[in-house]
C-alpha cells in the first residue's frame, strides 16, 4: 500500500530513489527479481523527512553554513552536525507522519522485531556507495522504539562521517534526502557479504563471499574474522576458515548482544561449498539486473538465503570497452606520460585523436592495449624491454601475469616481413644541425597552423581539426623525428650499461648529460630564474606578487616601481612557457597563460633562494661537470687492456648523447603548443554557443567528447543533461586510482620491486639520477602550493615537464610514478638533481617536514625523523 509518508518496499524499484532512497528503491529491485528473497517491509519517503525537517527550528540556516565549510574543518563539522541531528532527534514526529507508520506497522504486525534502516537518496549509487555513513538499528520491537529509531535514521543523515564524505564527493547536503526502511527483523544462523567481483584485485570473474555465524553486524563492524571463499568459473578456488569466537544475536525484548561461540563450533565452515555456488548464482543474477558488480549482504536462515542489501561496488576501476569477447592486457598511459589523474571527455578525446597509436578510455584514464606484443614471444620481449626501461612496476606486472599462464593467449612469432628495396634507413648523423632542422620545421608548422586556423569557425573549424589532427601525426612519427628521439635514450642506455661493465661506473650517463643544449623543459625552469632577477630589485612588486590572489595581476603591476619590467619579463616567458601547465596531456586543464598567478609562488621561490645570475651559473656549471666526467671516463677507459677502442666508441656515444638527448623534450613542446592552438579555437566556439544559449557557461564542452561537440555545433544544441553527468562521473573518476596495467577482466596489477639490498624499512623506487642527499621532505601535489627553501627534497605523485621550475628550488625528487626516460628523470639528470622515482605511495609514506635521505644511485629513500 502507498500513501503519502509510506510505501511497501515491494511497491518501488529503483527509479524511485527521490522517494525511498538508495537503499529502499534497491531492495525494492531485488524484491521483484525471479528467485531473490527480501525479507518483507516499508518505506518512511522523504515526504515525511521533509515534513519533519521543514519544522525543525533553523534547520536551512544550519545547512547553509555547513555548506561553506572546508571538508577539512573537523571540528568545525563535528560541532555543527551534532547541532543538526539534536535538532532532527529533538523534533517531535508530525501526527500524519507517525499515524502512517504506525499503520504500517499494524499491516506488518506490531510486536514483531524489525530492522530499521537509513536510506539516504545519495546512497548506493553507482559513483558513491556511502557505505556505513548512515546508521542501521537491528531488532527494534513496539511501535515507540521504531518512531524513535526513525527519528535517528533521520539525524544520521549528518554524521560526521556522512557530511565529510558529501563534502569530499561534492554533493549538495540541502539536496540530500532521507528514507528509512522497516523491515521484518531475520534471525539467521550464518550472515554475512558477496562481492560479485574481487574487491581487491578488482576481477570481474572472481567473486567473494564472507560469512560469519549469527547476525552480519559482527562481520561489518569488524567484530570477528569471517570465514572467506574465492569463486571462479563455477567453482570454489580458495577458501579460508577462521576461528570465530564471538556473534552477534538478536534480544527477545529488542536490541543485539555479542555471545561467545562454542570453542567446538570456533572453527566449523560457516557454509557448505554447495551454499557458497548457489548463493554466488544469485549475487550474478542481481548484477546481471543492476548492470554492474555488487556489494550484497545476506543471511542464511534454514538453508534459505534472503538478500537484506545490494549497493555497486564504487571502488573497482572501469574497464575499457570491448565487444570481441576475447582476454585482453591494457597499459596506462598516464604512467607513461605522468600523468594519472583523471581526464575530462574533451581531453582523453583529443589525446586518443592525436595520439600515435589507438587509445581506450576507462575511469577517465587512457590504456594501449599490448595483447597481440605480449602473445608472440619475439615481440613480448621487445615489449617487456622498454617497459622496464620506462617503470620496472610496470613490467613485474606483466610478467606476473604472463607467469601465470593463464589469461595472454599464446600466438606464433609473425612472419618477418620482406625487407624494402635499399635495405634498412641509414642511422642518423651525430650532427647539432639534425635537432635545430626539426625544431625549425616544428615551428614553422605551428605558426602555419596559427595562421590558417584563424580564419575558421563553426563545422568547417572541425573539418581543419581533424585535417590537422593528421599533420600532428605525421610531424610526430616522421622517421628523423622518432630517429633523434630514440638517438638520445640509446645513447645514454649504452653509456650506463659498458660503463658500468668496464669502469663499475654507476649511472654515468647522468653526469654526462648536465646542461646538454636544445632541452626546452630544463630551459623553462632555468628561464624562471631570470624572471626573478628582474623582478627582485624591486619590493613593492615582491609585495604584491606576494598577495596576488586574481589572474589579472599583470594588468595592474604597471602601477608600480618596476612593475612594467616584472609584467614585461612574466609575458614573455609566458610567449614561450604559457602553453604549459600541470597534466598538460588533458587539453582542458587551465595553461600558465590562462592562469598565470599558478606561476607566482615558483617566481616568488626564486626571487628568496637564489642570487642574480643563478641561470648562467649553474648551466655553466653543469657544462663543466659533463665536461670533467668526460675527461675522466675517457682516461680510465684508455689504461684498460684494448681500452683505445673502448674510449674512442665511447666518445662516440658521448657525443650522441649530448647532441640528441636535450630535443627528446621538444616533441612533447610542439604537441602542448599546439594543443593550446586547438583550445583557444574551440574556446572561441564554446563562447558563440554561450551567447546562443546552447551552453551555460563555456567550460561545459570540456565533459563532451570532440565528435559530441562537433555535433552540437552542426545542430546547435546540447545535451544538458548529459553534461550533467560527465561532471559527477568526472567527479567519481577523480577519486579513483588507475592501476599500471589493467586486464579485460578487471583485474589491477600494480607490480612490485623485487629487491634485498635495501636497508629495513626504506621505501624502494627506480634510480633515475644520481646522488645522495638528505633534507626535508616537501609533499607537494600542487605546483601552485609550493613553498621551498634550499633544503627541501620534493616528493610528489607525478612530474610532467609543468614542474621542472621547482626543480632548480630543491635537492633531491622523489615521485611515485616514473621511469629512465620520463620527463621527470630526464631534466632531474639535467639539473644533477639525485631522484627515486616509482616509489609506491610516497605522497602518504612520507609526510611533510619529515627528514629523509634519498639515494638517487641506488634507487630507495630512508626516513630519518
Amino acid at each position: 500500500m502507498i500513501e503519502q509518508y509510506v510505501s511497501d518496499v515491494h511497491e518501488v524499484d529503483e527509479t524511485q530513489v527521490v522517494l525511498a532512497g538508495g537503499k529502499g528503491a534497491h531492495l525494492g529491485a531485488l524484491a521483484r527479481i525471479d528467485g531473490i528473497r527480501v525479507p518483507a517491509g516499508f518505506c518512511v519517503t522523504t515526504d515525511a523527512f521533509r515534513r519533519v525537517v521543514s519544522e525543525a527550528p533553523a534547520i536551512d540556516e544550519r545547512l547553509a553554513q555547513l555548506s561553506r565549510l572546508d571538508p577539512d574543518d573537523r571540528e568545525g563539522i563535528r560541532t555543527l552536525s551534532a547541532e543538526i541531528r539534536r535538532t532532527i532527534e529533538g523534533t517531535v514526529l508530525p501526527d500524519d507522519v507517525a499515524a502512517a507508520i504506525t499503520r504500517a506497522l499494524a499491516r506488518h504486525g506490531e510486536r514483531a522485531a524489525y530492522a530499521v534502516r537509513s536510506s539516504a537518496t545519495a546512497e548506493d549509487l553507482p559513483t558513491a556507495s556511502f557505505a556505513g555513513q548512515q546508521d542501521t538499528y537491528l531488532n527494534v520491537v513496539g511501535p515507540a522504539a521504531i518512531l524513535r529509531h526513525v527519528s535517528r535514521c533521520w539525524a544520521s543523515l549528518f554524521t560526521e562521517r556522512a557530511v565529510t564524505y558529501r563534502q569530499r564527493n561534492g554533493i549538495d547536503h540541502r539536496r540530500v534526502q532521507m528514507a528509512v526502511v522497516v523491515q521484518t527483523m531475520v534471525f539467521p544462523q550464518v550472515a554475512g557479504v558477496l562481492f560479485t567481483a574481487d574487491p581487491v584485485t578488482s576481477n570481474r570473474k572472481v567473486a567473494s563471499v564472507e560469512a560469519s555465524f549469527g547476525l552480519g553486524e559482527a562481520l561489518v563492524s569488524g567484530l570477528v574474522n569471517a570465514d572467506a571463499y574465492t569463486v571462479r568459473d563455477g567453482a570454489v578456488v580458495d577458501r579460508t576458515i577462521a576461528t570465530k569466537r564471538l556473534a552477534v544475536h538478536a534480544l527477545p525484548a529488542g536490541g543485539t548482544t555479542h555471545q561467545a561461540i562454542d570453542p567446538e563450533r570456533q572453527q566449523q565452515p560457516t557454509l557448505t561449498d554447495a551454499q557458497v555456488l548457489r548463493l554466488v548464482q544469485l549475487g550474478r543474477r542481481i548484477e546481471a539486473h543492476f548492470g554492474r558488480p555488487q556489494d550484497i549482504e545476506w543471511c542464511l536462515v534454514d538453508d534459505d538465503f534472503q538478500i537484506v542489501q545490494s549497493r555497486p561496488i564504487t571502488t573497482l576501476f572501469p574497464i575499457p570497452r570491448s565487444a570481441d569477447g576475447e582476454n585482453h592486457v591494457y597499459l596506462s598511459v598516464g604512467h607513461q606520460q605522468m600523468m594519472t589523474d583523471a581526464m575530462k571527455p574533451l581531453g582523453f578525446s583529443m589525446w586518443q585523436l592525436t595520439a600515435m597509436a589507438p587509445m581506450h578510455e576507462a575511469g577517465g584514464r587512457l590504456f594501449v592495449d599490448a595483447t597481440r606484443a605480449l602473445a608472440a614471444p619475439s615481440s613480448r620481449a621487445g615489449l617487456l624491454d622498454m617497459a622496464g626501461k620506462a617503470d620496472p612496476l610496470t613490467r613485474d606486472a606483466l610478467e606476473t601475469l604472463i607467469g601465470r599462464g593463464d589469461f595472454i593467449p599464446a600466438l606464433p612469432d609473425p612472419t618477418p616481413a620482406a625487407p624494402r628495396a635499399g635495405g634498412a634507413p641509414a642511422p642518423i648523423e651525430t650532427d647539432p644541425a639534425v635537432v635545430t632542422g626539426l625544431i625549425d620545421r616544428s615551428r614553422t608548422a605551428l605558426a602555419a597552423l596559427r595562421r590558417d586556423i584563424a580564419t575558421k569557425s563553426g563545422t568547417a573549424l572541425f573539418d581543419f581539426l581533424l585535417a590537422a589532427f593528421e599533420e600532428h601525426k605525421r610531424l610526430l612519427g616522421d622517421p628523423q623525428n622518432m630517429q633523434a628521439i630514440m638517438a638520445g635514450m640509446e645513447a645514454s642506455w649504452w653509456l650506463n650499461e659498458r660503463l658500468l661493465a668496464w669502469l663499475g661506473e654507476k649511472n654515468a650517463s647522468d653526469t654526462l648529460t648536465l646542461s646538454a643544449p636544445h632541452n626546452i623543459t630544463s630551459e623553462m625552469g632555468l628561464a624562471l630564474l631570470d624572471v626573478a632577477d628582474v623582478i627582485r630589485p624591486y619590493p613593492e612588486v615582491v609585495a604584491f606578487l606576494e598577495k596576488a590572489g586574481d589572474d589579472g595581476f599583470l594588468d595592474e603591476l604597471a602601477t608600480l616601481p618596476g612593475g612594467r619590467e616584472a609584467r614585461d619579463a612574466i609575458r614573455a616567458y609566458l610567449d614561450t612557457y604559457g602553453m604549459r601547465c600541470v597534466g598538460e596531456i588533458d587539453i582542458t586543464r587551465p595553461r600558465w597563460s590562462e592562469h598565470p598567478t599558478a606561476l607566482v609562488p615558483l617566481i616568488l621561490d626564486n626571487v628568496r633562494n637564489f642570487e642574480p645570475g643563478a641561470r648562467a651559473r649553474r648551466f655553466a656549471h653543469g657544462r663543466r661537470a659533463a665536461a670533467r666526467k668526460e675527461q675522466d671516463i675517457l682516461e680510465r677507459l684508455r689504461a684498460l687492456p684494448d681500452g683505445e677502442p673502448k674510449a674512442a666508441e665511447t666518445k662516440r656515444m658521448i657525443d650522441r648523447v649530448r647532441t640528441f638527448i636535450g630535443y627528446r623534450e621538444y616533441p612533447k613542446y610542439a604537441i602542448v603548443s599546439r594543443y593550446f592552438v586547438y583550445k583557444q579555437a574551440l574556446l572561441k566556439e564554446a563562447e558563440r554557443l554561450v551567447r546562443a544559449g546552447v551552453l551555460r557557461e563555456k567550460e561545459d564542452i570540456f565533459y563532451l567528447t570532440f565528435a559530441e561537440l562537433h555535433d552540437v555545433v552542426r545542430t546547435n544544441h546540447a545535451d544538458d543533461e548529459l553534461i550533467r553527468r560527465r561532471k559527477e562521473e568526472f567527479r567519481s573518476n577523480q577519486a579513483l586510482t588507475p592501476p599500471r596495467v589493467l586486464t579485460s577482466e578487471g583485474e589491477c596489477l600494480s607490480g612490485a620491486y623485487r629487491r634485498d639490498d635495501v636497508p629495513d624499512g626504506a621505501l624502494v623506487g627506480l634510480p633515475v639520477s644520481g646522488g645522495i642527499v638528505e633534507g626535508r621532505a616537501r609533499v607537494i601535489l600542487d605546483v601552485a602550493e609550493a613553498d621551498l627553501e634550499p633544503d627541501d627534497i620534493l616528493v610528489t605523485a607525478f612530474t610532467d615537464p609543468s614542474w621542472s621550475p621547482l626543480f632548480v628550488a630543491v635537492r633531491g625528487l622523489v615521485t611515485e610514478v616514473g621511469g629512465l626516460m620520463t620527463h621527470g628523470a630526464v631534466i632531474a639528470r639535467e639539473y644533477g638533481l639525485p631522484a627515486v622515482v616509482g616509489v609506491p605511495d610516497a605522497t602518504r609514506l612520507i609526510r611533510d617536514g619529515q627528514r629523509i635521505r634519498l639515494h638517487g644511485t641506488d634507487g630507495y629513500v630512508e626516513i630519518l625523523s
